[in-house]
């Protein structure tokens, strides 16, 4: 309020008032060049920027895929006070869509406060608008800074809903590799002994391997029914992660029979890509895997454990994380569909999925990664 008074104001109180975020409104524009080490900085302090937010999974997306990003950034002055990682996927079966972002667990908006996020927000409907695309969709480890009341999106915002559909396990490591078999419940901890013990099972950890954990992992999805991603996107996540991932293989008899790609991260292990020889072959396997990529990441300083996603109705994925301890909780997907939008209907849970799905394990191996990988550019999983 002013006055023609010549009351003198606190330096306490004028410094309160000229960092006020209501008397400095966000702008948002999108990421260029010269803005990328502040993005860098602003993501690696954020507490829940991750790889996914990072620069490093533009450029594996837009290599392996050829999606164009549209990343925006946040700024009071010249102060980044927000980020947000946006893909346009041409989907040949939703049409035009925005995902923050694609072939990842979370995503979605980085925010130092609610306005920014609003702010972030409102950029990303307008360009969503601006392309015609039939959807928007936010991966969100928890509610963006602006949702009501803490929560997530809801029906009551114009073309905005939650989407609750996936879940996340978290669990605290300990903190030496020697207690790791304790740490797994029981049942876990002795599948994964009688498997090293009745099959000669080895563990090693390997860059070099990756040709193999990639086979193992393609002949996994066509027995799951689902597609693959390309070669080329394992390569570009693993040459722009140098020091921050695991490529991990188990052999038996000196075969390849289980490989595991983990991303690294902040304290944080993230199981990504798996793939093991024909389910039963090796009783405990997956268990034995799982085991020595834990006793890996506690050795490297990991102070979490990420199971990464699975949806709410893979009843089977959930239950083998469960069965090692871990307790589910859901993440914040949100899905923005404009006027005149449609919603995207890409799960592999739905109906028009279904014959294609019980086909696709018949398929030699040879159709399946390079169909597979083609229709990945469109199921921007």
């Amino acid at each position: 309020m002013h006055t023609t008074s010549t009351t003198i104001v606190p330096a306490a109180e004028f410094e309160t008032d000229a960092i006020d975020p209501r008397a400095n409104p966000p702008t948002v524009e999108p990421l260029t060049a010269a803005d990328e080490p502040a993005w860098k900085q602003y993501v690696a302090h954020h507490p829940d920027g991750w790889h996914f937010h990072e620069l490093t999974w533009q450029r594996a997306v837009r290599q392996a895929f050829g999606h164009r990003p549209v990343y925006l950034m946040a700024r009071r002055g010249d102060d980044v006070c927000g980020v947000l990682p946006l893909f346009v996927v041409e989907s040949r079966l939703a049409g035009r869509l925005l995902v923050s972002v694609p072939y990842a667990v979370h995503g979605g908006p980085l925010a130092d406060d609610a306005e920014s996020a609003a702010a972030l927000r409102r950029a990303a409907e307008r360009i969503a608008r601006s392309v015609s695309a039939a959807s928007m969709e936010w991966r969100c480890v928890r509610p963006p800074a602006d949702a009501p009341n803490g929560a997530a999106a809801d029906d009551s915002r114009d073309g905005w809903r939650s989407v609750d559909e996936h879940l996340t396990f978290r669990r605290a490591l300990p903190a030496d590799a020697r207690q790791v078999p304790d740490w797994l419940p029981r049942k876990a901890r002795a599948a994964a002994r009688r498997a090293a013990e009745r099959h000669d099972l080895t563990v090693s950890f390997d860059d070099a391997a990756l040709p193999d954990v990639w086979r193992l992992y393609a002949i996994s999805m066509r027995r799951l029914g689902s597609i693959n991603y390309s070669y080329g996107f394992f390569e570009a996540l693993i040459a722009e992660t140098p020091g921050r991932h695991l490529v991990q293989t188990v052999r038996a008899d000196g075969r390849p029979v289980a490989g595991l790609i983990t991303l690294l991260g902040r304290g944080v292990a993230m199981p990504y890509f798996v793939g093991t020889v024909t389910r039963g072959a090796v009783y405990g396997l997956s268990n034995y895997l799982y085991c020595k990529a834990i006793e890996r990441c506690v050795e490297m300083g990991c102070t979490t454990f990420d199971f990464g996603r699975s949806r709410r109705d893979n009843a089977g994925g959930v239950d083998f994380k469960r069965f090692h301890g871990f307790t589910p909780q859901p993440l914040a997907y949100e899905r923005f569909v404009p006027a005149g939008g449609r919603d995207a209907r890409l799960s592999p849970s739905h109906p028009r999925f279904a014959m294609p799905r019980r086909l696709w394990p018949w398929l030699p191996l040879a159709v399946t990664t390079r169909l597979g990988a083609w229709l990945a550019r469109s199921i921007p999983g």
